[in-house]
């Protein structure tokens, strides 16, 4: 999967939420949301379709525009990817960060304990 630039993981998370969409549903949506320009936006959908994460299916004279790429996938890799450059792959410092700083809610503590004893669990 090549790299998808911040405006472009705009373009594609409003694709994740509603598609297909025309270019025109993208354009207004992001010109509220983002206060993008109708070419910017555009420009965005080709690069997205040349890099192979949108396709396009044209009726008449209007282009439906589609993800290629799941959001689950693209988080996971850009999850791991960022573990891997900022904590040399290991996830502990990550969340220790988040402890420190008061910054795990209650909820997020649940959430993690029930996720390490689910992955305990799997590996019996």
């Amino acid at each position: 999967m090549k790299e998808i630039s911040n405006s472009e993981l705009v373009v594609l998370q409003q694709l994740w939420q509603q598609s297909p969409l025309t270019s025109s549903e993208v354009v207004d949506a992001l010109e509220q949301s983002h206060d993008m320009h109708e070419k910017t936006v555009k420009t965005l959908l080709n690069r997205l379709v040349k890099k192979q994460a949108v396709s396009f299916e044209k009726q008449g004279r209007v282009y439906h525009y589609s993800p290629l790429i799941a959001e689950q996938d693209y988080t996971v890799k850009e999850s791991l990817s960022f573990v891997e450059r900022m904590f040399a792959g290991k996830l502990t410092p990550l969340v220790a960060g988040f402890a420190q700083k008061n910054k795990l809610s209650a909820e997020d503590v649940a959430e993690l304990q029930t996720l390490l004893d689910d992955w305990q669990k799997e590996q019996k």
